[in-house]
């Protein structure tokens, strides 16, 4: 356990902030966090994806949301006024998502859930990675790309339906049942959030620390989550809106911070 903090005092560290500490000194600071917190959990963003090879949303140099227009091209709005034109902005980037591997920081945040240092995922990413990892516990509050569901009758089929169809030259993809418009189980631009946000918000109770990889919090009402934490730490190649008031910042990938972060705990 690292020596230059009062590991007993979790006040004194926030006071202390991360201010001044070169990057191993971070690292140590946040193993040693996570050994003296009863509850810790991890919420991911895109950001822990791209090493996978999935782009992210909001990153100034190669987010997607630079190139294409979120509410014109992956919104509820879009998706009614044009369904046919939904599929072939999204469908092809979806479908690589599923072909994507879990990287080293998904890889790493299964250890930590194994050593019981964290109890959990909640993630705003589609990909499925934290679970093909392997990790138990996870909240998708955006959902997934695993299954699919229809407009008209609301019955569940495996997202392959959608891929089989669009492949056959049936855009917009349809219900076999009622010949209703299938859509993803994914929280569009205006849905409103489902079940897995409620269940993360129940989740975050009693939280006393949060590792936030990879994301930019800005998508609202994920990006509130940090307020139900009693400690912070942001893990982002950029600046966030909380790194002020997060414990421990480090501008780095989340997969070497991630595997830092674990051969720390480890040491």
């Amino acid at each position: 356990m690292p020596s230059k903090v009062a590991w007993g005092s979790i006040k004194a560290f926030k006071v202390l902030g991360g201010n001044g500490m070169n990057y191993q000194e971070k690292i140590n600071a946040i193993a040693g966090l996570l050994k003296i917190t009863s509850k810790a959990l991890v919420f991911t963003g895109a950001g822990v994806s791209t090493e996978s090879g999935i782009p992210d949303y909001r990153s100034s140099d190669k987010g997607l949301w630079h190139k294409l227009d979120p509410m014109r091209t992956a919104s509820v709005s879009a998706m009614l006024r044009d369904p046919g034109a939904f599929y072939d902005n999204n469908l092809a980037r979806w479908a690589s998502f599923r072909q994507a591997e879990p990287n080293q920081a998904h890889r790493a945040i299964v250890a930590l859930e194994n050593m019981g240092l964290i109890q959990g995922v909640i993630t705003q990413n589609i990909d499925s990675l934290h679970l093909k990892a392997g990790s138990r516990r996870v909240w998708e509050v955006h959902g997934h790309l695993r299954t699919c569901r229809c407009l008209s009758c609301h019955s569940h089929v495996p997202f392959e339906c959608l891929l089989e169809q669009y492949d056959a030259k049936i855009n917009p993809p349809l219900c076999q049942i009622c010949g209703g418009i299938l859509r993803p189980d994914v929280v569009l631009f205006e849905d409103a959030m489902g079940k897995e946000y409620a269940a993360a918000l129940q989740a975050m109770h009693g939280c006393g620390l949060l590792l936030v990889a990879g994301s930019s919090l800005q998508v609202y009402p994920a990006a509130g989550l940090p307020e139900l934490s009693a400690q912070v730490v942001i893990i982002n190649r950029e600046p966030t809106p909380w790194d002020s008031r997060a414990a421990v910042v480090v501008h780095e990938t989340a997969g070497l911070v991630f595997a830092d972060l674990l051969q720390a705990i480890k040491a």
